[in-house]
């Protein structure tokens, strides 16, 4: 049998209808911002496989940064046990984080150290002896699949099958252009009406809604409301997080700094699943007592995976070269050329940029639905061009690998303009 033939026969999907669904590509090999398929076509990887490999497949530095941690220590469990790479990795992490974070959890992927966060947020009250039960949430949010993330999330038709099993979620407009003080008020209506534990947002950037983005300021006010009424906040930064808006973490972007922050994707360059959620002092100290009930009853059992951190550590390295930093500039610079080449075009209606990401959304008579006509349309037209690129609805965004080439970006954007004529 084919790759495909067998694939059809044993594996199921993410975010797919397998009746309807088109037969997945059977991708044999990558290197940079490239990707071969067993038919040997080259496709160019704009989105970074959902925003995860910043330096290119394959790459040779973070391989032999994994195989030399192999072959000293591939795993312990992390439970009364620790290791070198967990300790350097978060030795080095509080270098680049904002200075109010202070202690390091490890987990497996962006919804688990989402789902972590959550947890700290209603037993840090718990502890404490008092009765808060809530999370606020941005409107069509997005934070990952796990029960306490989902529950957060604000995209109905991921969630929908599940209405009355969550956690109580009270969510808020996103303060984008024009609406910021109507998040306000609305943010110190739900303060007032419930017993809010914690705020947890996308910084800056609204990924899977359509890469929806605000400004710092307006985030910086709704953190004061916060703080001002004893709401702990979470940032989401699984997206956002290690370069993609310019800066290391969307955070930097804040005068105000958040109680926790959730890491994962490009955390080891796209290679071992691992994240991190991390936070302040205070809350550290909220779960240490003499009471074994006080503790943080979580774990998983790749904890801090040694391979992982070594992984970590090596993109953590490749981020803070001269040559990374440089590549952000250059992608961003591009974004800015070519949103202004298309920001008229007839069948744009917005466009926008935050530092390696572009997004444009198409006009359309009627609302498109999130894996609707269009977004299919455009989709199947992108594969076909040699370009990887998953449209929301009708909203397109390139998020690519960082040491993608001027001509990659070329072709993205030339297939991108050349989907526009047949919209």
């Amino acid at each position: 049998m084919t790759l495909i033939e067998k694939d059809s026969q044993y594996l199921w999907h993410p975010y797919t209808q397998h009746k309807t669904a088109a037969i997945p590509i059977a991708i044999t090999k990558g290197e940079g911002a490239l990707l071969w398929d067993e038919n040997n076509k080259e496709y160019v990887d704009a989105i970074a496989s959902w925003w995860i490999n910043p330096f290119g497949h394959s790459n040779k530095f973070i391989a032999d940064a994994i195989y030399k941690q192999l072959t000293t220590l591939e795993h312990v469990l992390f439970g009364g046990f620790t290791h070198e790479p967990a300790i350097i990795l978060a030795e080095r992490l509080m270098t680049i984080l904002p200075n109010n974070q202070k202690k390091i959890f490890f987990s497996d992927n962006g919804s688990t150290s989402v789902e972590v966060a959550i947890k700290v947020a209603l037993q840090y009250f718990y502890n404490k002896g008092e009765k808060k039960t809530t999370i606020i949430a941005f409107e069509n949010a997005f934070h990952g699949d796990t029960f306490a993330a989902m529950a957060a999330s604000g995209i109905s038709f991921y969630t929908q099958a599940f209405q009355g099993m969550f956690i109580d979620v009270v969510r808020i407009p996103v303060p984008v252009k024009g609406q910021e003080q109507l998040s306000f008020d609305i943010l110190r209506e739900v303060i007032k009406n419930n017993n809010c534990a914690g705020f947890i947002f996308e910084p800056l950037v609204q990924g899977a809604a359509g890469m929806v983005m605000y400004e710092p300021e307006t985030l910086d006010q709704l953190l004061q409301i916060c703080q001002d009424n004893d709401v702990l906040t979470i940032a989401d930064e699984v997206m956002t997080g290690f370069g993609k808006t310019g800066k290391t973490f969307a955070c930097d972007y804040l005068e105000l700094k958040p109680d926790m922050m959730c890491l994962s994707k490009a955390l080891t360059g796209g290679t071992i699943p691992m994240a991190i959620t991390t936070f302040t002092q205070d809350l550290f100290d909220a779960f240490y007592d003499e009471d074994i009930n006080k503790a943080l009853f979580h774990g998983h059992t790749f904890t801090a995976n040694p391979t992982g951190c070594a992984a970590a550590l090596a993109s953590l390295s490749l981020l803070e070269t001269e040559e990374m930093q440089q590549n952000l500039i250059r992608i961003h610079k591009r974004h800015l050329e070519f949103q202004k080449k298309t920001e008229s075009h007839p069948m744009v209606t917005t466009t926008r940029v935050l530092g390696v990401i572009f997004a444009l959304e198409i006009k359309t008579e009627t609302s498109a639905s999130y894996y609707g006509t269009l977004r299919n349309k455009l989709y199947d037209f992108f594969i076909e061009n040699g370009v990887i690129l998953r449209p929301v609805g009708n909203i397109v965004y390139i998020l690519p690998p960082y040491v993608i080439t001027d001509v990659q970006l070329d072709k993205v954007y030339e297939v991108v303009v050349n989907a526009l004529e047949i919209v």
